[in-house]
């Protein structure tokens, strides 16, 4: 079956499902998107490695890297390999020494895995003729580079003083929210930019 590799163009609120997230994937070099539904720990998860933030505890997708790392097994692709009722499926192409393996996977914890690899993400081309949708904006993944802010209302962050914000920042971290995080310090990093 023929494969097409997928990005993480945007991680934002599901606007169809209450207290869950949705990350787009798009098409490298074309204009289809795929919208997934995760939730939200996982959304954590993936923007955390997005961001390339450095947790004071290793998440557990970081500790699965860990491991993997440790024992010497390579994650070389994730394969979004079946759509069943709404539900993507997914497979880790793993290697050792010894082996290669296909490993099955929730597609939220494949994701979380590729970005901290910064392995390749492909989909089967027709899951992706079925579940993909046609970016309206006429942009490629490729020009699309965004992670949302998914926690907080920017209204509520640009109200506050720089120094309430790096005092937030500071509680969120403290609390491991790491995706609100990212909010506060896009906002911190806006002001300074002025």
């Amino acid at each position: 079956m023929k494969k097409i590799e997928l990005e993480i163009v945007a991680l934002s609120h599901s606007i169809t499902q209450t207290n869950s997230y949705a990350v787009v994937l798009g098409e490298v070099n074309g204009l289809r998107r795929l919208p997934i539904v995760i939730g939200g720990f996982e959304a954590q998860a993936i923007a955390v490695a997005l961001e390339r933030m450095k947790p004071t505890r290793p998440l557990t997708h970081d500790l699965m890297k860990n491991f993997m790392v440790a024992f010497n097994v390579e994650l070389h692709e994730v394969i979004i390999s079946d759509l069943q009722e709404g539900i993507f499926y997914s497979k880790l192409l793993c290697s050792s020494e010894a082996d290669t393996v296909e490993i099955d996977s929730r597609t939220s914890d494949a994701l979380a895995l590729a970005v901290r690899f910064g392995c390749p993400i492909y989909i089967y081309e027709n899951i992706f003729d079925i579940a993909g949708v046609e970016n309206t904006e006429g942009e490629t993944a490729s020009t699309v580079k965004s992670t949302e802010s998914i926690t907080s209302s920017s209204s509520d962050l640009k109200s506050m003083s720089l120094e309430e914000l790096n005092d937030l920042l500071n509680d969120v971290l403290e609390q491991e929210d790491y995706i609100r995080a990212i909010a506060i310090r896009d906002e911190i990093n806006a002001r300074k930019n002025i």
